[in-house]
This record gives C-alpha cells, sequence and structure tokens, in this order.
C-alpha cells in the first residue's frame, strides 16, 4: 500500500474542514490562507451537551509540522479548560490522550478533535470545574 504525501493529506483534511463535510460539533481550518505549508491550523471544539461544557466553544491551535501524518499533530487549547488530558498552559499532553499517544497515520485533526470532545464528555471528566466561560490561555 503506498503512503500518501503529507501535503495531500493535508489537502484532503482542508477541503473537508473549509467545506463542513465532517461532524458538526467541530471545525478547524488553516489560520493563515497563505500558510503553503499547511503547518499552522485552528480548532474549535462545541461543548458536549450534558456536561458543564455544554453551550461553551473551545477554540484550539493544531500545529501539524513536517513529520505529520507519520507523527500526532501538537494541539493546544486556546480557550481555558479543565480537563486530566491538557497541561496549565493549554497543551494537550501526549502521554495522557491515548489518540496522540497511541497515534495511527490514518487519523486526522478531525479525529483528534472528535476524540477530545469524546474525552469532555466522559463520565469522570465531564462534571470537572471549569474555568471561566471566555478566558484563555
Amino acid at each position: 500500500m503506498s503512503k500518501i504525501p503529507r501535503n495531500f493529506k493535508l489537502l484532503e483534511e482542508l477541503e473537508k474542514g473549509e467545506k463542513g463535510l465532517g461532524a458538526e460539533s467541530i471545525s478547524y481550518g488553516l489560520s493563515n490562507q497563505d500558510d503553503i505549508t499547511m503547518t499552522y491550523w485552528n480548532g474549535t471544539i462545541l461543548g458536549p451537551p450534558h456536561s458543564t461544557h455544554e453551550n461553551r466553544i473551545y477554540s484550539l491551535q493544531i500545529v501539524c509540522d513536517k513529520t505529520y501524518p507519520d507523527k500526532p499533530p501538537q494541539v493546544s487549547f486556546v480557550s481555558r479548560i479543565n480537563l486530566p488530558c491538557v497541561d496549565e498552559t493549554g497543551k494537550v499532553v501526549v502521554d495522557r490522550f491515548d489518540t496522540l499517544q497511541n497515534w495511527k497515520r490514518v487519523y486526522t485533526m478531525e479525529t483528534v478533535l472528535l476524540e477530545l470532545r469524546k474525552n469532555m464528555a466522559a463520565p469522570a471528566n465531564k462534571k470537572l470545574q471549569q474555568p471561566p466561560e471566555g478566558s484563555t490561555y
């Protein structure tokens, strides 16, 4: 099986993200449309219902360096959040987040955002006290 080059994979993800073809609870796209290396991305997660995150919108930064998709992207929350997999600077810690820790080349930014949202809704996390809405790192 041949390996899809990084840029082709990122172009596919960009198209899916821009056209809103993925899940309605998340979105993602380039931070700067002129970024021809497609390295810097913004992501958004709508807080899952029936949790302390309900009706909140979380902003994230995603960095897909030259090792992506062989290695996971670097993901950080811009919006403050209290989750076990997020450190005090907003960075999603690889060792504490299964999707990044057990990264597979077939995963995408959509996979990461959906898994983070699922993590927010997990029974152990959905009632965690959250920072004031609108606060950032």
